[in-house]
């Protein structure tokens, strides 16, 4: 993929010396993320597996919140152990690869990973919290558009 086809043929030609490939041309589904185009940019959406995500947890009809973690409240030493945690270490390791386009999720999904050889109740309660966040972000994903510069450029909503 890139914006000189002349430059991306040649690309093409020297690889198919050295290994055995295929051009697939523009693609539209990988490893879990769907490519839509919209006029000059490209959006990068993990919309089927968080869908997909939200069906394993048995959440596909909970309601969404605006946000993955409770701002005032901190998380307390709760001693009751979660009654599956292969369960919470397989959602926490599925959320994890959703940070690809959502990087609004790895503080939240970072915090529940240090409780992934031991997780509680009240750490299941939070996951189910960034879950139902989830819900609430599905149609959004990573907007890439061209620059005339070779600039970087991020922006951040701190609310």
């Amino acid at each position: 993929m890139g914006n000189n086809a002349s430059l991306v043929d040649t690309l093409l030609q020297h690889l198919s010396i050295a290994f055995k490939i295929r051009d697939l041309g523009a693609p539209s589904f990988f490893l879990g993320i769907e490519t839509i185009k919209t006029g000059g940019t490209l959006l990068l959406s993990q919309r089927r597996y968080m869908r997909d995500l939200l069906k394993r947890a048995g959440m596909t009809e909970c309601k969404p919140l605006a946000t993955p973690a409770a701002v005032t409240q901190a998380v307390s030493l709760a001693t009751q152990p979660f009654e599956n945690p292969t369960q919470y270490q397989r959602l926490v390791g599925a959320l994890q690869y959703l940070t690809i386009t959502s990087m609004d999720l790895s503080y939240s999904v970072n915090r529940l990973y240090q409780f992934i050889h031991a997780p509680t109740d009240e750490h299941w309660g939070l996951l189910k919290r960034v879950l139902r966040y989830v819900k609430g972000t599905l149609d959004l994903g990573l907007r890439l558009s061209r620059s005339g510069s070779a600039d970087i450029h991020a922006f951040s909503d701190s609310d």
